[in-house]
């Protein structure tokens, strides 16, 4: 029987691709353990890791393609097809369609429910990247042309820790208070 392999944590991760070193990560599992909080967000308020940098580890580690919105060249038609309040709704821009695939970028691709409404809206099957949540809500404010407090934020730590990989973060952290203790 071939071993499972181990699911790397998120600060795993950026140490494995360069963004962070053990002694950064140490400091801020020292000041997560203190103040509280997720990870990412502590890594992020001490300036250690951009919000780009945690969405990929957490692309890698939940096994879902990363794709920058800015790398992407949207058909006005597209976005016709979906409403600015579902967009809005579950943090999401569709970037494409191939017959009834819709393939969208989502802040939380983790939000099974977010999911399955925006596919039962649509009456398609979704093809889903993950992007930061400020690449996804500038694109909502370019291609909808709205300007919404809910995308408002400038706090970089507030899109990880509140819209980004919320859940999948949260039981991250439920699974390592276990192995702590």
């Amino acid at each position: 029987m071939i071993p499972k392999k181990k699911k790397l944590r998120l600060g795993e991760i950026l140490i494995e691709q360069g963004v962070l070193d053990n002694e950064s990560l140490e400091r801020a599992l020292v000041k997560q353990k203190s103040e509280g909080g997720l990870l990412g967000e502590v890594l992020l308020k001490m300036g250690l890791v951009k919000e780009e940098d945690i969405v990929i580890a957490l692309a890698q580690q939940f096994n879902i393609p990363y794709l920058p919105v800015q790398n992407c060249d949207i058909n006005a038609k597209i976005i016709k097809l979906v409403s600015a309040e579902l967009v809005k709704k579950h943090l999401f821009i569709p970037i494409d369609r191939i017959n009834d695939v819709l393939t969208i970028i989502m802040v939380d691709p983790t939000n099974t429910y977010a999911r399955e409404a925006i596919a039962e809206a649509l009456g398609m099957r979704l093809q889903v990247l993950v992007g930061t949540a400020t690449e996804i809500s500038t694109a909502i404010r370019k291609y909808y042309k709205i300007k919404d407090s809910l995308l408002d934020s400038d706090d970089p730590t507030e899109n990880v820790s509140h819209k980004s990989f919320k859940n999948a973060i949260d039981s991250e952290n439920s699974q390592s208070d276990k192995d702590v203790e």
